[in-house]
């Protein structure tokens, strides 16, 4: 498998559906551990597989509690609850360099999904972890975390990031390494 690297916008897999895991079998297990690796090459908390260029129902998400790594491989995962209670937070995206922007979610979720081993799992998740979940899941289905502002917001924001990549920076980390000219 070649080396996986973050899609920038804008690209049309941004807009299309992720298609559910059938097998969990050895290479879809490789592709998530890929996505960790490049989650943490990039120094994100949370990467969608569209966001690799790929088209599998698959999110990974460390949101490194206390410092540490506690990686979670959530495959074919699906949001079963979700509060009424919601919270605004600034969201961001490795694939949409330069911007970010507050989004409204609901403050908890339930989520069901399948591990790398293929064992179905349970999840309660609030606060920060909720927020992430959802930002990644949005991917999934073939929306972006700027899908939740106006058009006029949205259009302002991309402008701003395209802007920002013509002045030749990059996710804005002068330690990156990945290479984009």
């Amino acid at each position: 498998m070649a080396h996986l690297h973050i899609v920038a916008a804008p690209n049309p897999i941004f807009r299309q559906k992720a298609v559910p895991v059938v097998d969990v079998d050895d290479g879809i297990k490789a592709l998530a551990e890929q996505m960790l690796d490049v989650m943490y090459e990039n120094r994100g908390i949370g990467i969608a597989a569209n966001m690799v260029g790929l088209l599998h129902r698959i999110i990974v998400v460390d949101i490194q509690p206390d410092g540490n790594r506690d990686p979670l491989v959530c495959i074919n995962p699906e949001i079963t609850w979700a509060s009424d209670e919601t919270s605004t937070n600034e969201e961001a995206s490795l694939s949409f360099p330069g911007i970010s922007a507050d989004i409204t979610r609901p403050n908890a979720i339930k989520l069901t999904y399948l591990d790398q081993q293929g064992e179905k799992q349970e999840l309660d998740a609030e606060g920060f972890l909720a927020i992430v979940i959802q930002h990644e899941m949005d991917y999934l289905d073939g929306r972006t975390y700027l899908d939740h502002l106006s058009k006029m917001k949205r259009d302002r924001l991309l402008k701003k990031m395209q802007k920002y990549l013509k002045q030749g920076h990059a996710c804005g980390d002068p330690h990156c390494g990945h290479d984009h000219h």
